[in-house]
């Protein structure tokens, strides 16, 4: 069992930056990969970023890519999305997820992931 607590959300002005991050609980939080989803009101959720559980392979959105890093430190039980010249389509409720033995084309699909968070806000204004 995973729980999982975003936090790090809030406004921000096109172009400028945010940390998310999510704080897993439970000791197995180093054998499941995580995943980073994001939802705008009307749309359907869709993947940001992943990371394997290792922290050696990690996978980006083509609308993300170059802008967004996903980082794990398995001793802290962290997940972090550093979100980098942000766009006002980049507006959504941010999720962490979690998932066991996901493989990399599965990574992109949230029904691939067993655990969620509650998710956090991201508001970017133009």
């Amino acid at each position: 069992q995973v729980q999982l607590v975003e936090s790090g959300g809030g406004l921000v002005q096109a172009g400028g930056s945010l940390r998310l991050s999510c704080a897993a609980s439970g000791r197995t939080f180093s054998s499941y990969d995580m995943g980073w989803f994001r939802q705008a009101p009307g749309k359907e959720r869709e993947f940001v970023a992943a990371i394997r559980w290792s922290g050696g392979s990690t996978l980006y959105a083509d609308s993300v890519k170059g802008r967004f890093t996903i980082s794990r430190d398995n001793a802290k039980n962290t997940v972090w999305l550093q979100m980098n010249r942000l766009k006002p389509e980049d507006t959504a409720v941010y999720y962490c997820a979690a998932g066991a033995k996901i493989t990399i084309a599965a990574m992109t699909r949230h029904y691939e992931y067993d655990y969620w968070g509650q998710g956090t806000q991201v508001t970017v204004s133009s």
